[in-house]
């Protein structure tokens, strides 16, 4: 297979494609909609994994583990919630197959095996959870319940793309009950805070952060507060969401505690979540027409030597010298890979390691051994220069930092430029066909008006910010009042 890739300008969606497929990153499987993430996807996944598990412990939250089906009844207690996810639901109605008598060898589903109730193939587990957390808490002592789960679940779209929008897809979903309305508010702003942090510090990627409209919320909360952001291409992507869900949960699964004075009261609720589509965000917010380009703090390998050399004992005398480079690497908790393969030749290696986004390069030969120095290969500018050996893990060191900060820097310009202040519709139309990215416009706070837009325009509000200045204003497209500016684009 060809590692040339269409460019971004020419064709932004087959760039991504492409890159997802020849990064060795992800690849479709035999099931419609559905993903294989490959090793080298999974790692980076992992990464990410670890940091916001690290996370959520530190701000107390504990991991447990629900089940993947969630009986029909129970589904459908919260009713908005069952309606919002109702037509992307996967059902198991029969628990049995059976030989075919029509077609010998083939299977068929057994007709006496049908489930007595079917079970939903989870979307999102506040069903299962809330009726399993009616068990858990009595008292205002049980309180609060901080949990989290790492989990897959299932959500029947249509149209996919890897990682992006998938019908199943692996995420983490936190669930916590509060003894108050105000204590539970300030849980799903403080994760929706996590969020933004990780994003920004690890991922290299700015985000903005804000509250959904209506008819955008998570279906079943009273408010969802959200991180976005701006990929290359203009469009939006919602990035993590974190849900006050009210007592809509604990009443529809009647969930009370006795308070402290003695009465009985329904506890307050949140659910908060982010999933694989952070690969496709970070694969669109960073990467370049020549592959991957990856921020230090979530690459698999941060580093990777490569030994140029003609003779078995051209590359022993290397080796020992990078054996030397690696612990010194290692002890500085960089994560350094020597390919040393000898079924690739130099240049195919470096066009690996480019296209799957290794920050740093090291090429060695004999003439380095000679000088006691090395080539290092920047991925994030494609520069190249020499440095000692002596020098080498300071400089080493100092470099993951800078192109981490360097990606978030660009990042951010990138996503400045592209918000768009403007007053009129005629604006907002030539904006979002010719400059694309975020636009902030006034808006009378009315879901038709919202509606009519995005039916005109394919263009939604990602959010209201949270950062919003008081502005009186009209809004661009009915002309009524509008108390502040909300961001508009299209969107993944």
């Amino acid at each position: 297979m060809s590692k040339k890739l269409t460019s971004r300008a020419e064709d932004y969606s087959k760039w991504y494609n492409e890159l997802v497929v020849k990064a060795d990153l992800a690849e479709n499987s035999a099931v419609r909609g559905c993903m294989v993430i490959k090793p080298y996807g999974y790692a980076i996944w992992e990464k990410m994994q670890a940091e916001l598990d690290r996370m959520f412990k530190e701000t107390g939250h504990q991991n447990a583990y629900f089940p993947l089906f969630v009986p029909k009844s129970l589904f459908e207690a919260e009713e908005k919630n069952a309606e919002g996810f109702a037509k992307e639901c996967a059902i198991v109605t029969h628990y049995r197959l059976q030989t075919d008598p029509d077609n010998p060898g083939k299977l068929r589903v057994d007709p006496e095996a049908k489930l007595e109730e079917e079970l939903i193939v989870r979307p999102t587990s506040e069903a299962i959870i809330w009726n399993t957390y009616r068990g858990w808490i009595q008292s205002y002592r049980d309180l609060p319940i901080l949990i989290n789960q790492w989990a897959n679940v299932v959500r029947w779209e249509m149209r996919t793309r890897l990682f992006l929008r998938t019908a199943e897809f692996l995420w983490q979903e936190g669930h916590t009950a509060h003894e108050t309305k105000t204590e539970a508010l300030a849980e799903a702003r403080l994760m929706n805070n996590v969020y933004a942090t990780f994003v920004e510090k690890f991922m290299a990627i700015p985000v903005i952060q804000g509250v959904k409209t209506e008819s955008e919320r998570f279906a079943g909360a009273d408010e969802t507060f959200c991180i976005e952001a701006l990929m290359q291409d203009g469009k939006a992507l919602q990035a993590g969401t974190s849900h006050f869900l009210g007592q809509n949960f604990a009443k529809a699964f009647d969930v009370k505690y006795a308070t402290k004075e003695g009465t009985q009261e329904y506890v307050w609720a949140t659910s908060w979540g982010v999933s694989t589509r952070l690969m496709g965000a970070l694969i669109m917010t960073h990467s370049d027409d020549n592959g991957l380009v990856l921020p230090p703090s979530l690459a698999p390998n941060q580093v990777v030597i490569v030994p140029i050399y003609k003779s078995e004992e051209d590359l022993a005398a290397i080796t020992e010298v990078v054996n030397t480079i690696l612990t010194d690497l290692r002890a500085k908790n960089i994560t350094v890979k020597y390919d040393n393969r000898t079924t690739q030749r130099p240049g195919a290696k470096f066009a690996q390691h480019e296209l799957q986004g290794v920050p740093l390069r090291i090429a060695i030969g004999p003439k380095d051994l000679e000088n006691g120095t090395v080539e290092l290969a920047r991925r994030d500018t494609l520069t190249k220069a020499v440095v000692g050996l002596n020098d080498l893990t300071a400089t080493v060191e100092s470099l993951l930092k800078e192109i981490q900060e360097t990606l978030f820097k660009k990042a951010l310009d990138f996503r400045d430029k592209h918000i768009t202040e403007v007053n009129t519709f005629e604006e907002f139309k030539q904006v979002l066909e010719n400059k694309t990215g975020f636009i902030s416009a006034h808006w009378d706070g009315t879901n038709e008006t919202e509606e009519k837009i995005k039916e005109l325009t394919k263009a939604t509000i990602r959010c209201i910010p949270l950062e919003m200045k008081a502005e009186e204003g009209v809004c661009i497209f009915s002309g009524k009042p509008s108390k502040g500016r909300v961001l508009f684009a299209k969107a993944y």
